[in-house]
């Protein structure tokens, strides 16, 4: 293995001299180099009417940074969350905005909270063969791993008519707790010699809750904890068209790839060092 590395670190000057691209060439060319401009500006990579960002406005013609806004579906998140309150927890009626372009009546909100409650399962042995026999503290790889295993399980896997894809992503929203917190435990017991804590979910329980429930080892939460964690799932559900993973997901579906593909691609988008940069007034990030 020393001699393989030695050698990798031989031909790496090779690399270096012959594949470094001219940073003017961007300019001349009018490329952008990735979702930063060459003022470190954010760049636009697509149209949607999902969700909208406002970090900036205009003052006397200059433009400054401002108190963040953020829509889904029109509908400004501050709004979403205050009606929310003493309801219901709001995550799933964020997602069911989301996914279908108009907020749910009561009658649709618990039908579609009955139908993530019904996919909130794995399949047999899936924790033991895919997640704890691959421990990791790369939670995120752990995940995208997880995410396309899935994929193997699903006989409509390539199918791109929408009810199926629909299907996926409710699949995959109701697994993705379960697959953060289970691929946690495994690195706390395999690598820090910790306990192992397996817990199922509760079908009568949202999606914050669970999670929370999922990752104590006595199961136990407060209600509190459960409050701001749903808004917290909430504000990071959808950022419109300009971080790592939508970027990502819009160039792998133009391929006409399947959902787990998609999916696995855009949350390894997410894990490089790069991801988050905030500026010093907080308002300027790229995940």
């Amino acid at each position: 293995m020393s001699n393989l590395e030695n050698y990798m670190k031989q031909q790496a000057i090779f690399c270096e001299q012959n594949d470094s691209i001219s940073k003017n060439l961007y300019s001349e060319y009018g490329v952008k180099r990735g979702l930063r401009d060459e003022k470190g500006q954010g760049v636009l990579t697509g149209l949607t009417n999902i969700s909208d960002i406002k970090a900036f406005e205009y003052r006397d013609g200059v433009k400054s940074p401002c108190d963040g806004e953020l829509s889904y579906r029109g509908y400004n998140i501050k709004d979403l969350v205050t009606g929310s309150k003493g309801k219901r927890f709001v995550f799933e009626e964020g997602a069911y905005l989301l996914l279908f372009g108009e907020l749910p009546t009561d009658t649709q909100l618990m039908e579609f909270q009955g139908r993530l409650s019904d996919c909130m399962e794995l399949p047999t042995n899936f924790t033991r063969d895919v997640i704890m026999k691959a421990p990791t503290s790369d939670i995120m790889g752990s995940m995208t791993r997880s995410i396309l295993t899935l994929g193997s399980y699903d006989k409509e896997k390539e199918s791109l008519e929408i009810p199926n894809v629909l299907r996926q992503s409710m699949q995959l929203i109701a697994a993705f707790p379960m697959l953060a917190v289970y691929a946690y435990h495994a690195y706390c017991h395999y690598e820090k010699n910790e306990s192992m804590y397996i817990h199922r979910p509760e079908k009568d329980l949202s999606i914050a809750e669970n999670f929370l429930r999922l990752l104590r080892p006595d199961t136990k939460f407060t209600e509190l904890e459960a409050r701001v964690l749903d808004i917290a799932l909430l504000l990071h559900m959808e950022h419109g068209g300009g971080n790592n993973s939508t970027f990502t997901t819009r160039v792998v579906t133009s391929s006409g790839s399947d959902t787990y593909s998609v999916i696995s691609a855009a949350m390894s988008s997410l894990k490089g060092k790069k991801t988050w940069r905030c500026k010093s007034d907080g308002n300027e990030y790229d995940g």
